[in-house]
């Protein structure tokens, strides 16, 4: 039920009644903007897109918190929505009203996040858990339309990635304590993820056969989870990393984590990433397992292998990452074609020599 009407004061007072029998009302100097208020109000209740105006007042982090609790997702992708909701975007955004929210807001948090040095693939993972939330309070009919709209994004999501030098690796090695050193040659040598390496255990280590069952990871919070994607693998490894941590378990001994820390705990994601930093090289952990990702690629290991090893959930995802290492491509095309064409070169080539 709608109406218009003119109050003792000379006002006009329009309201209505939603779809949940709540009363809004405004008031206007003008019938005729009363009554445009109204229609514009009706029509958007005929095309299912009405939003109630005090819906949107709800807080950033009242409606994210209600968004979270009901996703349904693997445990890593709880980890990565925890993080870019709880560590970036409600520290900045959280007490803003859903409606409040512009998109100048958002492109200010992406810039400052791009100016606290992180990654563009990081950006890109906060962005998008961002941008769900608020593409749900447009479903939800909370607000009319989302912020997360035209969205300058850094450059360098997706694209190629950067692999450190031997002489880095070296460097990265030389830079630790002792009890640290084996770390670097067993990521560099096993494209193990740092959370996998965390979690291994001495038992994981076959020497004699040369390999590493990865089964679980550390997580940030320190707890053990199964691995990403949940398949468990058997990495390959070489004699190098074979004869480094003989060595480092013969310095440290444990009958439990294979790397543990002074008082015979496991190392920690938190305590590796600080010792990591203090090297100053400026060489990240998942750069090692893109230093042993190009060292396959060199030596010929197709992609297949080079997924297997990793432990990438398809070889989609190993293409999309190192398609650029793979060599020989653009000769194996001019091979492929110039093969194709033979036929047709030899006839013109006949027909060249017939005129002569």
């Amino acid at each position: 039920m709608a109406s218009v009407k003119r109050r003792p004061d000379g006002k006009w007072r329009a309201r209505y009644r939603d779809e949940a029998d709540k009363e809004h009302a405004r008031h206007f100097a003008r019938k005729v903007d009363a009554q445009q208020w109204l229609d514009s109000v009706t029509a958007a209740v005929v095309r299912g897109d009405y939003v109630d105006p005090q819906a949107g007042k709800a807080t950033v982090k009242a409606y994210a918190d209600q968004w979270q609790r009901i996703q349904v997702s693997s445990d890593g992708t709880r980890r990565i929505v925890d993080n870019a909701l709880r560590l970036h975007v409600l520290p900045t955004l959280g007490t803003h009203r859903l409606a409040a929210v512009r998109r100048s807001h958002v492109q200010a948090l992406v810039k400052a996040l791009e100016d606290k040095g992180l990654s563009a693939g990081s950006i890109r993972n906060i962005y998008d858990v961002m941008a769900q939330v608020f593409s749900s309070a447009v479903e939800d009919r909370v607000i009319a339309s989302t912020p997360c709209r035209r969205i300058t994004l850094p450059k360098g999501a997706g694209g190629e990635v950067e692999i450190p030098t031997l002489e880095e690796v070296q460097a990265v090695r030389s830079a630790l304590d002792e009890r640290w050193q084996a770390i670097v040659v067993t990521l560099a040598g096993s494209g193990l993820r740092i959370g996998e390496l965390l979690g291994l255990q001495v038992s994981d280590v076959d020497f004699l056969r040369r390999t590493i069952r990865v089964e679980r990871q550390r997580l940030q919070s320190n707890e053990l989870g199964p691995v990403k994607g949940r398949a468990a693998r058997t990495v390959p490894v070489g004699q190098v990393v074979i004869d480094e941590l003989a060595a480092h378990l013969a310095a440290y001994p444990s009958d439990g984590a294979l790397f543990g820390d002074e008082f015979g705990e496991p190392l920690t994601y938190r305590r590796w990433k600080r010792l990591l930093s203090d090297t100053g090289v400026g060489v990240t952990s998942h750069a090692f397992r893109h230093f042993a990702a190009s060292a396959l690629i060199s030596g010929g290991a197709s992609v297949k292998q080079v997924q297997t090893f990793l432990g990438h959930s398809s070889a989609v995802i190993t293409l999309r990452t190192y398609a650029h290492l793979f060599p020989g491509d653009e000769d194996r095309t001019r091979d492929v074609l110039d093969a194709a064409l033979n036929p047709l070169a030899d006839s013109v080539r006949t027909e060249a020599a017939s005129s002569d």
